[in-house]
């Protein structure tokens, strides 16, 4: 199974995943530039820090002291979370205070011009280093003095971790906003293509004419191939028409005359094995006629269920004029033929040269195939839907082979003459009234077997 394709899904989904891979990309030059703002404040800190402690460096007695102030480390102190390590060492490269194995990979000569700093491990945890040099010029103690600072990261990771955060939080608000946004510019730029859409669903089907709708200079072509389209489709249902009025015409007349000539042998001076080819002859005429009104009848069907618009009609009225044309006036005289209307007014939403053909078709087939002495037509009005009952005491139909008797060319009469296209007409009518064509079998109350036309009824106002 696979899904239906959308543009506006697709435009939808295109934006996106371009905002998430923004995003990924704001998030991670956002933790980028929270992380150098972070390492930038610590390292000024630590460095103040170291640069204090170098100022308590002092030569007294020809003996280098530390006096270690405390605000160096109230500064560092603010970083609540850190841990502090620092080693003094004096001109000679003697430890002088701290702790001893606190080692930095930076050269000592060069921190003689300003302070340096480095990243390294000391034992075991991530720490910032600042290496600071003091020069001293006594005579008992000249040379380069150096305090190595060191502090854990864990107040600036905090840091990076909160300014990444809101910025973030940020981000994602930002892009969630603009994807709706987008979302109702997408829905707002293609609401001509549904307009288009809609226009072209409300048109009458019959109506070939170009559409004339206001749409984006984008959508005009696709508007002129529809019109180019709709132009040649109008030349076509002509010369359909055309075909269908004078292949009616062209086939009927020849058939007419031949059954007349037919009518016209006297069969009394032909010996029998003549008579029985007389007979053959004229069978296969009259099925031959019959199956060519069929066919013609189903292509008018099918051409006026696409192109005529339905309008409110009375079937009594249509059933009336069905009866008159499919009970022929040569009828056996000792089949008894009835017709019964419905005691109100039964209308119906439909187109009325179909229906009456539906109907003509169901009373042939009955007089056809069914009626041994008795046939009888009703309209009914069943609630919302009104019948045309077609009732003979035939033997009928068995219900296994109803599905496919509506189906074209298949008839429980094969042996019979029947082409298959009664029911199938009528089947197609009713469907594309709104309605079904329904089989009632004979039963313990029913009198015969009963084809039923059903279709949705309207109420006119005041009926």
């Amino acid at each position: 199974m696979t899904l239906e394709r959308s543009l506006f899904g697709r435009l939808a989904v295109v934006m996106s995943v371009l905002l998430t891979a923004g995003a990924a990309v704001l998030i991670t030059a956002s933790w980028y530039s929270a992380r150098t703002a972070a390492d930038d404040a610590y390292d000024r800190v630590l460095v103040g820090a170291a640069l204090q402690i170098a100022d308590g460096l002092a030569v007294q007695e020809g003996a280098l002291i530390v006096d270690l102030r405390a605000s160096a480390f109230e500064m560092l102190g603010l970083a609540d979370r850190d841990r502090i390590f620092y080693r003094i060492v004096d001109p000679t490269g003697k430890t002088l205070t701290g702790h001893r194995d606190l080692e930095t990979n930076i050269d000592l000569a060069t921190v003689h011009r300003e302070p340096v700093l480095s990243s390294g491990l000391y034992k075991g945890e991530a720490v910032r280093i600042a290496v600071v040099g003091r020069a001293l010029s006594d005579p008992a103690a000249s040379g380069w003095a150096h305090v190595i600072l060191a502090q854990t990261v864990e107040a600036r990771r905090g840091l990076t971790h909160e300014l990444t955060l809101g910025a973030a939080i940020t981000i994602v608000i930002m892009c969630f906003l603009a994807l709706v946004v987008m979302i109702l510019s997408i829905r707002q730029a293609l609401r001509p293509v549904n307009q288009l859409g809609g226009a072209l669903r409300r048109r009458d089907p019959q109506d070939l004419t170009p559409l004339s709708v206001s749409v984006p200079r984008e959508l005009r072509p696709f508007v002129g191939s529809i019109n180019h389209f709709m132009g040649r489709l109008n030349e076509r249902v002509v010369l359909l028409q055309r075909f269908i009025a004078d292949a009616a015409h062209q086939i009927r007349t020849p058939l007419t005359a031949l059954t007349a000539q037919l009518d016209l042998l006297n069969s009394g001076e032909l010996d029998e094995t003549d008579r029985q080819h007389l007979s053959r002859v004229q069978q296969r005429a009259d099925e031959l006629a019959r199956l060519t009104n069929q066919l013609l009848s189903h292509a008018m069907v099918i051409h006026r269920a696409e192109s005529v618009q339905l309008e409110p009609v009375d079937l009594n009225e249509i059933a009336r004029r069905a009866f008159r044309v499919a009970v022929p006036i040569t009828v056996d005289p000792d089949i008894v033929v009835s017709f019964e209307e419905a005691d109100a007014e039964l209308t119906v939403l439909g187109d009325p040269v179909s229906l009456r053909e539906a109907i003509v078709n169901v009373i042939d087939n009955a007089l056809r195939h069914g009626t041994l002495s008795r046939l009888e037509v009703r309209v009914r009005d069943a609630g919302p839907f009104a019948h045309v009952e077609v009732e003979d005491d035939g033997p009928g139909i068995p219900s296994e082979e109803w599905p496919r008797v509506t189906q074209r060319f298949q008839t429980s009469k094969a042996g019979e003459g029947s082409a298959g296209l009664g029911f199938a007409i009528a089947s197609e009518v009713a469907a594309a009234h709104g309605g079904a064509l329904q089989f009632r079998a004979k039963g313990a109350d029913a009198h015969g077997f009963t084809v039923i036309l059903a279709l949705p009824r309207i109420h006119r106002e005041g009926k």
